[in-house]
């Protein structure tokens, strides 16, 4: 499987630039997972950490969900992988758990966000809220998942590395 990335416009409008930023982030986890087998997207960091590849894709297919479905439109659609007996459910692998599944879903949640976030302004304000019981702005949950692919990538650079040796921004 090749991953294409696309870099983002240089001088596009805001909302053009915001979402091409977040679609090369995604496009950047898709990238690092590429072309491994099942075994080493399962493939831990070092002990004692179970952060996987893997287990990054499922990650981020629970923060899709979170802040394009919940927060944004106030619905919940429960959680994925986690549970309120295992909160970091989407990292602790089990033997039935597969890369196909977690691309998957992960890949359906992005189109889900697309689709919440299709029509609405960057000013336009989420459903659901902070803890001091502020909302959204759709502006500053497009910069949040921007911040929270980048970090997640820089953990991806150094499991891909890990796994074959392969490096790259």
């Amino acid at each position: 499987m090749t991953t294409e990335r696309r870099e983002p416009a240089v001088n596009a409008d805001e909302r053009t630039m915001l979402e091409g930023w977040l679609d090369y982030h995604r496009q950047t986890l898709a990238w690092k997972c590429a072309d491994l087998t099942e075994d080493q997207l399962r493939t831990a960091s070092v002990a004692p950490s179970e952060l996987t590849l893997m287990g990054l894709v499922r990650h981020m297919a629970e923060v899709e969900r979170y802040w394009y479905h919940e927060v944004l439109l106030g619905e919940d659609l429960g959680v994925l992988y986690s549970s309120e007996q295992d909160r970091d459910g989407e990292f602790h692998l089990s033997d039935s758990d597969t890369w196909q599944e977690a691309h998957d879903t992960w890949q359906a949640e992005i189109e889900r966000a697309r689709r919440n976030t299709a029509g609405r302004g960057l000013d336009d304000l989420s459903k659901g809220t902070s803890r001091a019981g502020e909302h959204f702005s759709l502006r500053w949950i497009h910069t949040h998942m921007i911040e929270e692919y980048a970090r997640h990538n820089g953990h991806a650079d150094l499991l891909r590395e890990r796994v074959d040796g392969s490096t790259g921004d």
